[in-house]
């Protein structure tokens, strides 16, 4: 069996022909296997959708209880047949019950990442390499100016802010699913025990990663009632990145615009966006990473996606791997 008979690219996705279902389709289809609850991955109308019990949670937070005719769970490591083709979910350490999908017949493992990182998260299951013949991997920040800092040096700067300018309100930009809850967590891993105000957009999901047991400290409601010119002085209020420079913010004092994202190592995004305070903090791999997790899977071929394809194909072949783009549309940097 050739790797394109078992996987290829459709308009509506990855669609593996034995098995009859897509990974991650952009469009309605009968059976879809889902790596993560992302809005650009995870998205509502598939006839039977089968993920890990947190993406399936997740997807009902953001869609209601209808978003599929079938629900089915997978839990990490667990073989399921479907059509004569194995597949299995294994963790991506993205966000929550983020999960790559191994997808094997006749003696043949392909790997599809989904999205995901390497760098230890407490909010999720860490990044698990699953040997395979073809790994699919994302390469969101596919070209070697990407490496991360850490991010616990990173959160320590806000904390640093936070004190060298008391008198501000810190409004952090960070997506609702994952990047929220991540900052949150590193604040309180990092000494930050104050209560922290969150956007209403933020607080259903935060919830539920407080009932899976991810320790957030206390969540307060950012609303505004009176005294608007001194509210959240001396604090740190995480909203979606949409109200950075916003009305929204303006109700605050003296609002001190921070975005947690890797483009942020990109300075003129940072200018542009008129963010004062930069974390580079991403939930992708970068260069580095991407590089080591396609050594440890000891994939013979690699097919790149949503991101920068080229320098990373170029790496493979480089390096002796075959690789190509995989040039599947609809997936976007929603997590950064």
């Amino acid at each position: 069996m050739k790797p394109q008979d078992l996987l290829h690219p459709r308009p509506e996705g990855l669609y593996c022909p034995p098995g009859d279902f897509f990974i991650d389709p952009v469009r309605p289809v009968d059976r879809a296997l889902i790596t993560h609850a992302h809005a650009d991955h995870a998205r509502a109308g598939h006839s039977s959708v089968l993920a890990t019990r947190e993406t399936l949670d997740i997807m009902r937070l953001r869609y209601g209880k209808d978003f599929a005719e079938s629900r089915q769970t997978a839990a990490y490591g667990e073989t399921i047949d479907l059509g004569g083709v194995v597949v299995s979910f294994h963790p991506a350490g993205h966000v929550l019950g983020s999960a790559q999908i191994a997808v094997e017949a006749n003696g043949l493992r392909i790997v599809a990442s989904g999205d995901y990182k390497r760098h230890l998260d407490a909010t999720c299951a860490p990044f698990e390499p699953v040997r395979c013949d073809v790994f699919i991997t994302e390469a969101t920040f596919g070209l070697p100016v990407f490496v991360h800092p850490a991010p616990e040096a990173e959160t320590a700067r806000l904390i640093a802010s936070l004190a060298q300018f008391p008198e501000r309100a810190h409004i952090v930009g960070a997506y609702s699913l994952g990047k929220a809850q991540r900052i949150i967590s590193l604040l309180r891993a990092g000494g930050h025990d104050a209560p922290i105000l969150i956007h209403g957009a933020l607080a259903k999901i935060s919830r539920y990663y407080q009932g899976q047991g991810i320790r957030l400290g206390r969540l307060e409601p950012a609303t505004v009632e009176e005294g608007a010119g001194t509210r959240a002085a001396g604090q740190i209020v995480v909203a979606p990145p949409s109200v950075l420079g916003d009305r929204w913010t303006r109700r605050f004092a003296d609002p001190l615009s921070v975005f947690a994202s890797g483009w942020m190592r990109i300075r003129q995004r940072a200018r542009q966006r008129g963010v004062e305070l930069p974390l580079i903090l991403s939930d992708h791999a970068d260069w580095n990473e991407l590089t080591a997790t396609i050594r440890e899977t000891g994939a013979g071929e690699v097919w790149v996606t949503h991101g920068r394809e080229e320098a990373l194909v170029r790496w493979c072949e480089l390096n002796g791997i075959a690789a190509r783009p995989l040039n599947l549309i609809g997936y976007e940097d929603e997590a950064e």
